[in-house]
């Protein structure tokens, strides 16, 4: 403020309270009487103040909270957020696990990572990964149900048969597409529980691998067939405007944007937003 806005304040605050709070002299002004008993409970007011927004920003810029779909959180995110934590240890991670749409600039959360064919409008946004899909099954199902074509699916126990990856991976095989059928099975609402259903042997799941990879360098899921169908949505990390320049926010996007990179390896198609394809 000016010297003459501060003045003007100073009149104000005289008005409203009824009393003289400074004398002033032609070299300047002092505290009156009641304004030196007074200053004192002033300044320590004002002191708790700004105690209570600095304890304000420093819990907001020590703590980053991100909210991701179940599939992504728990099979690709959750397992390397640690080698995140170890390169930013003054960031304390939040993490919701969820598929709900929130309106994000509203909302609690500095970022967030979404499934969708483009950039989400409004917000900021990086393209992290396309999202391949293929069939997938236990050995043991494997030993004792024989697929040598992809029509031998349609006579296998298939998870989530409704799932439109089945008609996206059977609409785009080489050969030529087969319509699939639809027969009794289970129905999950979460990729995760189609994996680990697969995982059991209980039917063959059509997953996207990079969500899986652990798994299937394990054993534990095999490809039966090599035709890889790529998913017109793909994975972004996305935040508001008001918080491109959070340095915590940053930090996230430069370390997921590398990680991404790593895991995807030679992969490259993985790399190319949909609308590249």
């Amino acid at each position: 403020m000016t010297q003459a806005a501060v003045s003007y304040q100073m009149k104000v605050l005289e008005e409203r309270l009824g009393v003289t709070l400074f004398a002033r002299h032609a070299r300047g002004m002092t505290l009156t009487d009641l304004g030196r008993r007074i200053a004192p409970q002033v300044t320590a007011a004002f002191q708790t103040m700004k105690e209570a927004f600095s304890s304000v920003r420093a819990e907001n810029g020590s703590i980053l909270s991100i909210t991701a779909p179940r599939t992504f959180a728990a099979n690709w995110l959750a397992g390397r957020l640690g080698d995140f934590n170890l390169a930013h240890p003054n960031l304390s991670v939040r993490l919701d696990v969820s598929d709900q749409m929130i309106d994000l600039p509203r909302s609690s959360f500095d970022a967030a990572i979404r499934g969708a064919p483009r950039p989400w409008p409004g917000l900021i946004s990086h393209f992290l990964m396309r999202m391949p899909v293929t069939p997938f099954a236990s050995p043991s199902f494997l030993a004792t149900h024989k697929l040598k074509t992809p029509k031998d699916l349609l006579s296998v126990p298939r998870l989530s048969a409704e799932d439109d990856w089945w008609d996206l991976w059977f609409g785009t095989l080489p050969g030529g597409a087969i319509e699939r059928k639809n027969g009794p099975g289970i129905r999950f609402e979460s990729q995760v529980l189609d994996g680990l259903a697969a995982i059991a042997g209980h039917g063959v799941a059509v997953l996207s691998p990079p969500m899986f990879k652990p798994a299937i360098e394990a054993g534990l899921l095999v490809q039966p067939f090599r035709h890889v169908a790529l998913y017109k949505n793909g994975f972004w990390l996305v935040y508001p405007e008001h918080k491109r320049n959070l340095p915590k926010v940053r930090a996230l996007r430069d370390w997921l944007l590398k990680s991404v990179k790593e895991a995807a390896g030679k992969d490259s198609a993985l790399l190319k937003p949909p609308d590249d394809n």
